[in-house]
This record gives structure tokens, sequence and C-alpha cells, in this order.
């Protein structure tokens, strides 16, 4: 398994590209902008994307779900409790403020736990991490964790948009991601790459919760 990083949108958000080196399959994970530079690099790799995963519907992450899944006649998945958000008039306003396109209806949605097959030899497992919004995912998947707005490098997602709860935040952090082996890297939806064990030892809103003061 292996992932490739294209910064792309207004705000430089993360789109990531999980493949197999071997079977050439994908899936593009939070599209937030930029289709056709995504398009660009799949294409000159030679991988065959097989579907679209947003970690959360905030419109920064899914501005290019519409044209890459007409392009690509590919599903788009979502965790079910973010569902409502792709209809949410704030994130439509949001949207129309950065230029980016309203995402169409997910087709299926995600559950915790839930593993995502890439092809024969890898998978991506589904774990519900809410705070940021309600039906936050990570993307977790030998050594790596594709975390969205959960986790940044020495910061933490913000509770302040549309579905954020900072308790609930701290939490997931604390329970579904600080358990993870140190050495998991850890792609975050905006910024630099980092590892759980840098985060346990320099992210000072982790050192401030329970068990890591």
């Amino acid at each position: 398994m292996k992932i490739s990083t294209i910064t792309v949108g207004p705000i430089d958000e993360n789109c990531y590209i999980v493949y197999c080196d071997k079977h050439k399959t994908a899936i593009i994970v939070d599209p937030g902008d930029s289709s056709a530079k995504i398009i660009r690099h799949i294409d000159e790799a030679g991988l065959k994307p097989g579907m679209i995963i947003t970690t959360h519907c905030h419109a920064d992450h899914t501005g290019a779900v519409a044209k890459l899944t007409e392009y690509y006649e590919i599903p788009f998945f979502c965790h079910a409790d973010d569902e409502w958000m792709l209809d949410n008039l704030e994130q439509k306003e949001a949207a129309r403020y950065l230029g980016l396109a309203v995402p169409p209806k997910n087709d299926d949605a995600l559950t915790d736990g839930e593993l995502v097959d890439l092809c024969d030899d890898y998978s991506l497992k589904v774990v519900h991490t809410p705070g940021h919004t309600p039906g936050g995912i990570c993307l977790l998947g030998h050594g790596i964790l594709i975390v969205g707005d959960t986790l940044f490098k020495t910061s933490i997602g913000r509770s302040d948009l549309t579905g954020g709860n900072h308790a609930l935040l701290l939490k997931s952090i604390r329970e579904r991601l600080l358990t993870l082996p140190d050495d998991t890297v850890v792609y975050p939806g905006h910024g630099e790459p980092t590892t759980i064990g840098y985060e346990k030892e320099h992210n000072p809103f982790l050192r401030q919760t329970e068990g890591y003061s």
C-alpha cells in the first residue's frame, strides 16, 4: 500500500491517493478541489480509482467529489452521521464562498470498523472519530492513518465549525488514535505528516488531556 498527497484548494487541503502498486487500484480520499490536478496525477500514474471517501463532509474536503465521481464513474462514501452535511445550507454557502462545487449525495454510508478493500492484498479500516464533525472518520491501514481534520502536527481539529464538539473530539483522539502504535504515520487534512508517538510527546492540546499531562 502506498499513498500520494495532492495539496488542493484555496486553503491547502490534502487530498490523498491510496493505491496498490501491484494492482494499480486506488482510493481517492478527501478531494477538496482541483479535480483536473487530481485526474492528471492519477492518470499519469496509471491508477484505477474504485471509490471516493471523505473523512468528513466540510466543503473544503468535498469540492471535487462531483467531478471525480462523474469522470471515473465511481461511488462516493462518507460516514452516516455526516450525510446531512451534504445538503446543509451553511456548507453550501461555504462552498460558494471558497469557489467549490457542492458534492452529490453519497452512494452509501460507512460504519465504524468497516474494512474497505483497496485490492486483494490491502484494505483500510474505518475508525469513527466524531468531534470535528459528527461523522468524522479516520482510515487505518498498514502503519498509516489518514485523519482528516481530527488531528494535526502539534494541533487538533477545530470544533467551532458545523457539527463540532470539542470534548468529543478530544475523547476520540485519546481513545481511538493515541492507542495506536507510536510509529503509526499520521496524514492530516492540512499540513505535514506526523506520527502518533510524536503527537503524544509534543502536541500541547493532547498533553492537557487525561493521561497525557
